[in-house]
């Protein structure tokens, strides 16, 4: 069975300004599965230490309910960072988002500052972490990161490419941020989408999303959650297939079978597992939506 770390839903991490008491109080209603208080690109440098006493406080009144509440920090690089990452530490929130992770050393770096008890995600959004994701997905098991972002918009600024709706330039670096996160058990969030009126255009870019592996999509509007939940979601069919596959393993007749014909299709253990995870993951969601 999957891991209830594994299976926790994901579909939709929405992006509020720790500066915004307004907007934090309504993320409490909010059918988002991931509240992320941001304290880096949406908080002027004038009013980032109140946004970091307003996240802080946020995390330590709660009523969140089920969703997922992370705290994305400014770098160590700023004035700001080491800041963040003590108050975060002792306010625990779920986890802390760190930006612009390019190295192992980076890693290490903002655990020492953050302490141990805390999880991290990390942020994949330059050309230097691109080229060092099987070293960062080991270093991201070693110091207990549990989920990726991808920062789609620093990525395409560092590349200078011209992104366009299929998001041609990005898929090598998406696709192999995937993998990486996959072989080293971790969670990943897709980019966010900018147009916000385009809903049609961000359903195509959940979708893809989707289709690649993601877990779900990092976003910047309430009126986005809806299409991420559904896309991001396990399809009825899907579902009741995988209880079919678990089922038909599950029988006695079949106990030590490596491979089995259901309703006419050849299935083997590792459909098994993928059917047991699936299941798991609807489990969970259908937990946190009730």
């Amino acid at each position: 069975m999957a891991t209830s770390a594994q299976a926790r839903p994901r579909r939709s991490a929405l992006y509020l300004p720790g500066s915004n008491a307004r907007a934090i109080e309504k993320a409490r209603t909010l059918p988002c599965d991931v509240v992320i208080l941001d304290l880096e690109d949406s908080v002027a440098p004038e009013a980032k230490i109140a946004a970091r006493a307003l996240a802080c406080e946020a995390v330590r009144m709660g009523g969140f309910g089920s969703r997922e509440l992370v705290i994305r920090a400014n770098g160590l690089d700023t004035p700001w960072g080491a800041d963040d990452l003590a108050a975060a530490g002792d306010a625990g929130p779920d986890a802390v988002l760190v930006p612009k992770v390019a190295s192992p050393a980076d890693l290490a770096a903002y655990r020492a500052a953050l302490g141990p008890a805390v999880p991290l995600w990390a942020m994949i959004e330059t050309c230097q972490a691109v080229f060092a994701l099987g070293e960062l997905g080991a270093a991201s098991a070693e110091r207990g990161v549990e989920a990726w972002v991808i920062g789609t918009n620093d990525l395409v600024k560092e590349m200078r490419c011209r992104l366009g709706a299929e998001r041609a330039p990005l898929l090598s670096a998406l696709s192999l941020s995937v993998m990486a996160a996959r072989a080293h058990g971790l969670a990943i969030l897709d980019g966010v989408y900018n147009d916000i009126p385009d809903l049609a255009g961000l359903e195509r870019e959940c979708a893809q999303g989707a289709d690649l592996g993601f877990d779900g999509k990092s976003l910047i509007h309430p009126t986005h959650l809806e299409i991420a939940n559904r896309v991001f979601s396990p399809e009825p069919d899907a579902v009741a297939w995988a209880h079919t596959v678990a089922e038909a393993f599950d029988s006695p007749e079949n106990a030590g079978k490596g491979v089995l014909k259901v309703e006419g299709r050849m299935v083997e253990r590792l459909h098994l597992a993928q059917a047991r995870r699936l299941i798991a993951v609807a489990e969970a969601i259908a937990a946190h939506e009730d």
